[in-house]
């Protein structure tokens, strides 16, 4: 994949434990989320690339065909925001094209948490608004770090009750 966002790798930042979503209901997105990963763990502002098991899940507040999703985890040399758009890149390089809000699409890269970081811009709200609402991601985010803790909002397993009248199952 030839995604390239300009960052250089600077020996004296240190790396951010990040979570990011991945989701998709067009076309192959189980190939394009290996895709994802390899690109991470090809990039020089990324090591210790983890994914979650794969859950499949109905469209929220939208129609169309089911969605795959799962969660990265990966340590970040730079800012969320630069993990932002080295997301949307990769979403771009993949066939992503933004159209209506909660679309049909075969690939979305989220960034649901930066460290303990909030974030609130124009392009980014970090942590992720909905993540402690959807079972889709907290199940698999739980999968990876079970003692996780979504700033401001305490730890994501309190959270999962609320979410299990939502049907997902591992694939």
């Amino acid at each position: 994949m030839s995604a390239e966002v300009s960052l250089q790798l600077n020996p004296t930042l240190s790396h951010t434990l990040c979570y990011l979503g991945l989701g998709g209901n067009l076309g192959h997105p189980m190939a394009l989320f290996d895709e994802v990963i390899d690109y991470f763990r090809a990039h020089s502002c990324a090591k210790a690339v983890r994914e979650s098991l794969r859950f499949e899940s109905a469209p929220v507040d939208a129609t169309g065909p089911n969605y795959v999703n799962s969660v990265l985890e990966l340590m970040w040399q730079g800012n969320a925001e630069q993990l932002l758009h080295t997301c949307m890149a990769i979403e771009s390089q993949l066939g992503r094209v933004r159209t209506t809000r909660n679309a049909p699409r075969p690939i979305d890269v989220d960034v649901l948490l930066f460290g303990q970081e909030t974030v609130n811009t124009s392009q980014l709200t970090v942590p992720h608004p909905r993540m402690h609402l959807r079972r889709f991601v907290l199940e698999p985010l739980l999968q990876l770090n079970p003692e996780i803790e979504i700033p401001g909002l305490g730890p994501a397993r309190n959270h999962l009750p609320g979410t299990l009248d939502q049907i997902v199952k591992a694939i």
